[in-house]
């Protein structure tokens, strides 16, 4: 992963400086931007790392809306990113209210020893390159809850990216490479079938296993889902580890062959 900073504060302090010094000294790329919602949007890509330094975030709006913009950009993104916040109880508390526990990486409690965190993010940086070797899942679901629950079940095992519509993985597709798709039969605009014509109408996605994702499971409904021939039709009602080991031996199925 690209040793990439984004580093979010109110004002550039000393504390601030220092550890952006530190952090600089383990060959980071640092970019400091205000908490400013339209400043923000204007980057190209979000950095791998994310930073968010507290003080006088509590009460300032403003700060508010940059840390729902940011938490949404991380959990539609394709790529992985590590989240950080650095505050006191009362700051950590209130940024919570924006960005959830399952969003974050670590919380940093003022006053912090600069070095340790610095480490840390060395840590967990290597940690995430090692993730990076994982299988590569990605969800196609216009169902956010859908979405957010399929990546909460596989991501001890897998890397899961997820997509909200087909064209988002399509367009996802054209940028990444990964090893398996979960596509939603029944979706609004353009269909999961049409989805998976159009991914095997491309030369570089054709050879993509797909397995349909379905809420029904009467005869007519999976047989309309069979004729399509996709490696597989998940039941949306099926329990998480019966999901997982299907997944799992699919795999497994792929290694021997």
């Amino acid at each position: 992963m690209e040793k990439n900073i984004l580093f979010v504060c109110c004002n550039q302090s000393f504390m601030v400086n220092a550890i952006i010094n530190n952090i600089e000294k383990m060959e980071y790329q640092i970019k400091v931007m205000k908490p400013e919602v339209t400043s923000i949007s204007r980057l190209d890509e979000i950095p791998t790392i994310i930073m968010l330094y507290l003080d006088g975030a509590v009460d300032n709006s403003e700060y508010f809306e940059t840390m729902v913009y940011l938490k949404d950009k991380v959990q539609s993104s394709f790529d992985s990113h590590l989240m950080y916040l650095v505050g006191t109880l009362e700051e950590l508390d209130y940024a919570r209210k924006a960005v959830p526990e399952k969003v974050l990486t670590e919380s940093f409690l003022r006053p912090i020893n600069v070095k340790e965190m610095a480490e840390k993010l060395d840590h967990d940086l290597n940690r995430e390159s090692l993730i990076d070797h994982k299988k590569r899942i990605l969800v196609i679901d216009d169902d956010t809850t859908m979405l957010n629950t399929l990546k909460e079940w596989l991501s001890a095992k897998y890397q899961v990216f997820m997509a909200d519509s087909g064209m988002s993985g399509i367009s996802l597709l054209a940028r990444h490479k990964v090893d398996l798709i979960l596509l939603d039969y029944e979706m609004p605009v353009i269909s999961g079938a049409k989805v998976l014509e159009m991914i095997r109408s491309d030369n570089e996605t054709a050879n993509i296993p797909v397995m349909f994702l379905t809420a029904k499971q009467d005869r007519q409904s999976v047989m309309e889902v069979v004729k399509f021939k996709p490696e597989k039709y998940l039941l949306k009602t099926l329990p998480p580890s019966e999901l997982i080991n299907t997944i799992d031996e699919f795999f497994m199925r792929q290694q021997i062959s």
